[in-house]
């Protein structure tokens, strides 16, 4: 069975009480019970996981990479600006990466406008709230 990874970073664990007019009201265990939920009908696992910290990220590419993921699904948060580490994570691994933001980062603060792992990911998918998970999933399966 295929399996990709989500991850999570820095107050996404966070969501459903951080800045709601921004994220929403769901949380990220609503996002990874819908996540997995949805995976059986796309016949792949899912793993999720959550951390506030640059090293464990970096240390789930690796993983993902060596469990044979087929990809990752990305949410880098604020280390997405400044994280040449987690960049350089996603272009020393074989599977493909996509970057996800829950809102759209180009019409806010202007330092959200700019991402250093965009250039080493398959794409990047930005203001579609929880659905653009479940799009960077479909499109790591698909392509």
């Amino acid at each position: 069975m295929q399996k990709i990874f989500v991850l999570n970073g820095p107050n996404l664990n966070r969501l459903g009480k951080r800045e709601p007019d921004v994220y929403g009201s769901k949380t990220l265990k609503d996002l990874e019970e819908k996540l997995v939920s949805s995976s059986k009908e796309w016949n792949c696992m899912i793993v999720c996981k959550q951390s506030n910290h640059e090293g464990d990220l970096i240390d789930w590419i690796h993983e993902a990479e060596d469990e044979g993921a087929i990809g990752i699904v990305i949410n880098p948060g604020a280390f997405t600006h400044y994280s040449y580490a987690i960049r350089d994570a996603i272009a020393g691994v074989s599977i493909p990466a996509i970057e996800i933001h829950i809102s759209n980062v180009h019409t806010r603060e202007a330092f959200r406008h700019t991402s250093v792992i965009s250039p080493v990911t398959r794409g990047q998918i930005v203001g579609f709230g929880f659905y653009g998970y479940e799009m960077a999933v479909r499109a790591l399966l698909e392509n």
